[in-house]
C-alpha cells in the first residue's frame, strides 16, 4: 500500500462523475477503488481515455443506490452509472476464480458463474490479466494498492502476466493481442516468460470469436500501432491464425507504420482504409498496373483479395465495397495519366481516397512518387485534364432503331 504522499494521482486528475459514484459508494458503507488502465495512465503521467470502478457491492446493490444505473451483460454482469447522454461510469464487483468443484446447479449456467462469483480486491487483482492493469486506487485512504507487483513493473517499463502465461492465454487467447498492443503503446518491453507462453499458444487465438478480434484490430488502428503490433505478431507466429491465414510483408508493414504516424498525428484510420491497406500489397502483385486488364477483371481481382478476410470477420457489404473501390482506384491512378475514362475517375467520391493510399505506399516504397504528384495537381484543377489518346478507337453512337411500318392494308370484315 502506497500512501498518498509517495505517489503522484491526485483526485484533480479523476473526472467529476467518476468521484461523486465512488463517495456515494464508500458513504454507504462500501469499498470504492479505481481500477485498471485508469490508474496505470495516471502513474505514467498519461490522460486516461475512461475510468472504471471496482467495489465490493454487488451489481444489485449499486443499483439500488443510483436512480440513473443500469445493469448490463449477462456473462460479466456490469452496473453502468450514466450520466446524460454520453457519459457512463462503469462499475464491477470485485469477482474471484471459483474453487474446485464450486459450480452452478445448471450446467447451462456454466460461463455466466465463473465470471460473476464475487470476491475480495485482492482475489479481483489476481483475475487479471497483467500486473500494471491490477493497481487500484483507494478513495477512503488516497493510496495506491498493489498485490501483484504492478508498480515495480510499471517502474521497469516491462508486462508481465498475471500467473502462468500459458494458462492465462488458454483461459482468454485475445490477451496475447493485448500484450503486444499493451507493449507498443506504452513502449514497454515483454517479460521474457509472457514471450514463451506467446509462442506456445499462438495457435489458439484461431479460437477466438471474430466479431471481437476484429474489434481489437481496429483498437490497433485507433491507437497508432497497427503496424508494430502486426510486425510483432507475424514474428511470434501469432499473425496467421489470427486472421485466418494472412500473411502479412514488410511493404504492409512499413505502410501500416506510416498510416500511425498519421493517426497519431490526428489523421484517423476508417475501417475501409485499414483493409484497403492490408490488402494492397497482395493485390497489386495479382493485378499489376503495368498490365492491361479489363475493369470487370481488376474488380474482380480485388474483390478475391478482400473475400477471405471479409468473409472471416462478417463485414458488411458496404465497408467492403468500399475497400474495393479504393483498390480499384489505386489501379486506375497506377495505371497513369491519359487513359481513357480519366475525367469519370477524377469525379469519382473514392479517388482522392485512392490517391492518399496510393500516396502513402509511395512514401514507403518510392513507387508512383511523380505520378502522385500529377494527380493530385489534376484533383485540385491545377492541371488540364487529358482527353483519350489520338489513336484510340471512337466510341460508337448506338443508332436508334427505327420502329417497323404497318404494311397491312386490309381491315377485318
Amino acid at each position: 500500500m502506497v500512501p498518498r504522499a509517495a505517489h503522484c494521482i491526485s483526485r484533480k486528475q479523476i473526472d467529476e462523475e467518476t468521484l461523486k459514484v465512488m463517495y456515494r459508494l464508500h458513504r454507504n458503507g462500501f469499498k470504492a477503488y479505481l481500477v485498471g488502465g485508469g490508474v496505470r495512465d495516471l502513474l505514467l503521467g498519461r490522460r486516461p481515455k475512461d475510468f472504471d470502478v471496482g467495489t465490493d457491492a454487488t451489481p444489485n446493490q449499486v443499483k439500488n443506490l443510483f436512480r440513473n444505473c443500469f445493469l448490463v451483460g449477462r456473462r460479466f454482469r456490469l452496473a453502468h452509472v450514466r450520466f446524460g447522454r454520453d457519459k457512463v461510469v462503469e462499475v464491477a464487483t470485485f469477482r474471484r476464480k471459483p474453487a474446485v468443484g464450486e459450480m452452478p446447479e445448471d450446467p447451462e449456467d456454466h460461463f455466466r458463474f465463473q465470471e460473476n462469483v464475487f470476491g475480495s480486491p485482492c482475489e479481483d487483482a489476481f483475475r487479471r490479466d497483467f500486473t500494471i492493469n491490477a493497481l487500484f486506487y483507494d478513495i477512503n485512504s488516497f493510496s495506491i494498492i498493489d498485490y501483484v507487483g504492478g508498480l515495480e513493473d510499471l517502474a521497469a517499463r516491462r508486462l508481465r502476466v498475471i500467473g502462468e502465461p500459458v494458462e492465462r492465454f488458454t483461459e482468454d487467447p485475445v490477451r496475447m493481442l493485448r500484450a503486444l498492443e499493451f507493449c507498443a503503446r506504452l513502449d514497454f518491453s515483454l517479460d521474457a516468460e509472457a514471450r514463451q507462453g506467446i509462442y506456445r499458444a499462438a495457435p489458439l487465438i484461431a479460437d477466438a470469436a471474430p466479431a471481437r478480434i476484429r474489434e481489437e484490430l481496429m483498437e490497433l488502428f485507433r491507437h497508432g500501432v497497427a503496424g508494430a503490433v502486426l510486425r510483432h505478431a507475424a514474428a511470434m507466429g501469432l499473425l496467421e491464425p489470427l486472421l485466418a491465414g494472412y500473411a502479412g510483408d514488410e511493404e504492409t508493414f512499413d505502410l501500416l507504420e506510416h498510416l500511425d504516424r498519421r493517426t497519431r498525428g490526428g489523421l484517423p484510420v476508417v475501417e475501409p482504409f485499414a483493409l484497403a491497406a492490408l490488402s494492397l500489397s497482395r493485390f497489386l502483385r495479382a493485378c499489376p498496373p503495368n498490365r492491361e486488364a479489363p475493369v470487370t477483371e481488376v474488380v474482380r481481382l480485388a474483390g478475391l483479395v478482400l473475400a477471405p478476410h471479409c468473409g472471416y470477420f462478417s463485414i458488411a457489404r458496404a465497408i467492403s465495397h468500399q475497400a474495393r473501390e479504393l483498390l480499384v482506384g489505386i489501379y486506375r491512378l497506377a495505371r497513369g495519366r491519359r487513359q481513357r475514362g480519366e475525367r469519370r475517375l477524377l469525379g469519382n467520391p473514392m479517388t482522392p481516397h485512392a490517391l492518399d493510399l496510393l500516396g502513402c505506399w509511395s512514401e514507403v516504397t518510392g513507387d508512383y512518387r511523380d505520378l502522385v504528384g500529377q494527380w493530385r495537381a489534376a484533383l485540385d484543377g491545377k492541371a488540364p485534364v487529358s482527353t483519350p489518346p489520338p489513336d484510340a478507337p471512337a466510341k460508337r453512337r448506338r443508332r436508334p432503331r427505327r420502329r417497323k411500318r404497318n404494311t397491312d392494308k386490309g381491315s377485318p370484315g
